[in-house]
């Protein structure tokens, strides 16, 4: 049998693999404080500046006039301090991009387990160093080795969710995971409510890491990686006990190889295949300038709003919840024959460029149509086509190359976020420059989206050799395949000259 038969006769999604599945989507609660925490410990107070004359020199003190316990208030980061927020923010997202590089295909080399438990038993441990750092540079380092670790582990543990269960429930275990991170920015605005100290709040929120790590101890490896890379004796083994743990008994599983074992190197495919490989260049490419894209409007929205004064902690809640409407719409579009993936993040996208020229030319003030419902219903609808862009991407790369796949659209993705505090810098220009770029950005970006073909209810490719089978084309996609047929003839002809 293949993969998915096997999958079908111990259980796409039995109660085994549903534990599994709950203790890495109750990592994206973890993974959210960690990436919101320095809106809570960087939060900058009310304060003024006043001469003090000490030993008959005078210099400026700092008084704040707000009772905020942050890094802002214990190391005096205001005035020309002020852009060290800032940095530390921008260290953290500098080492997710690290990190999307670096484990994507590491992972994809030497296994998901033990790549995925050493970045979760890093950034926890590197979490407690943020809490006692003594310093605002130990502060600062901090922040960026538990970006590293936080960006790639992120990684594995999506793809993880997806070779745990059959191919049929991808969808819906990539919008849980997506939707427990929005929940998961909500919690943190709760934790932030009740423990104010800035250290005892990094504490609180890196302990979860800990519990969780022991718990992901105790997972497998992927059956799905495992399948890929030649070792079907231990894929088989792992298949039985998901049948055994589900309550099926002991099935004999034997699965069919589906290339030649020559045919499968020694050392996994890298990124550099993602340049090479005629179809994976294609798809490469549209899918980095869609995470781009995705990331760019997210933020730079986010940003637009964040214009707003009130409550910081209900500011984060806010922003956290109104992404929750997203993934019930994304889960019902995306399944359905008539709109499937593609359609779905095109469309969701357009709506978001849609969104912004919006607040381009229908000016108005009022609850509706404020500056800030545009921005969150812009939020809204990057978030579907991002959620959507996670389980699409997925579906589209080959399990021998997934994690490179995914790192290097999820760098791309962190080349958005770098850029979109830059974006609304562009009112200098005119007043709705920003929105006119978020715009056309969105849909170009699902103009592009449409080029890519459909996967729903479509086989999904383990190996390279699977990719350039022209039978695999034929069947995802009759007039996209003869696009990514083109692609594939070039390449022959060139290799034939």
């Amino acid at each position: 049998m293949d993969l998915d038969e096997a999958f079908q006769a111990v259980g796409e999604f039995g109660r085994h693999q549903k534990r599994m599945v709950i203790i890495l989507i109750c990592l994206q609660i973890y993974m959210a404080c960690q990436s919101m925490l320095i809106v809570l410990v960087g939060a900058v107070p009310e304060y003024h500046v006043e001469p003090v004359t000490e030993s008959g020199s005078v210099t400026r003190g700092v008084t704040f006039t707000e009772d905020v316990s942050s890094i802002v208030t214990e190391w005096y980061l205001v005035e020309e301090q002020a852009y060290k927020v800032n940095l530390a923010g921008s260290l953290f997202f500098a080492g997710v991009l690290i990190g999307n590089v670096l484990f994507g295909p590491l992972s994809d080399k030497i296994g998901r387990k033990p790549v995925f438990l050493t970045g979760l038993f890093f950034e926890v441990l590197f979490g407690y160093g943020t809490a006692l750092a003594p310093s605002y540079e130990a502060f600062a380092l901090s922040r960026l080795l538990v970006g590293i670790m936080n960006g790639g582990m992120a990684l594995v543990c999506f793809v993880l969710t997806q070779e745990y269960v059959g191919k049929s429930y991808w969808a819906m275990t990539g919008t849980l995971t997506n939707m427990t991170f929005a929940v998961g920015i909500s919690l943190f605005a709760a934790l932030g409510y009740y423990v104010r100290p800035w250290r005892n709040l990094a504490t609180v929120a890196n302990c979860p890491g800990l519990l969780l790590f022991l718990l992901c101890v105790t997972l497998p490896e992927s059956p799905r990686w495992l399948y890929s890379r030649g070792h079907m004796k231990q894929a088989e083994d792992i298949l039985q006990d998901f049948g055994v743990r589900n309550g099926k008994g002991r099935i004999s599983v034997k699965l069919r190889r589906t290339v030649s074992t020559s045919a499968i190197d020694t050392s996994s495919p890298g990124v550099f295949q993602l340049v090479t490989h005629p179809v994976l260049r294609w798809r490469t490419v549209v899918l980095m300038y869609v995470w781009y894209v995705c990331s760019l409007v997210y933020y730079g929205l986010t940003l637009n709003a964040s214009e707003d004064k009130g409550n910081r902690y209900l500011s984060v809640a806010m922003y956290g919840l109104v992404e929750l409407p997203a993934y019930p719409l994304c889960m019902y579009f995306m399944n359905k024959q008539w709109a499937g993936r593609r359609k779905s993040m095109a469309n969701f996208l357009g709506f978001a460029g849609l969104s912004c020229l919006l607040k381009t030319i229908v000016p108005v003030s009022g609850f509706f149509l404020s500056a800030t419902s545009l921005a969150l219903m812009g939020k809204l609808m990057v978030s579907a086509a991002f959620n959507i862009a996670y389980v699409y991407t997925s579906e589209l790369y080959p399990t021998v190359i997934r994690n490179a796949g995914l790192g290097v659209c999820s760098m791309s993705c962190r080349v958005g976020g770098i850029l979109a505090p830059f974006v609304p810098s562009m009112k200098s220009l005119h007043a709705s420059m920003p929105f006119i770029v978020f715009c056309l950005s969105g849909v170009s970006a699902g103009c592009l989206g449409l080029l890519l073909p459909e996967t729903l209810n479509k086989p999904i490719a383990e190996t390279l050799e699977e990719l350039s089978s022209p039978i695999y084309h034929r069947i995802l996609e009759p007039k996209v395949h003869l696009l990514e047929e083109k692609h594939l003839s070039d390449h022959n002809g060139e290799d034939s000259d």
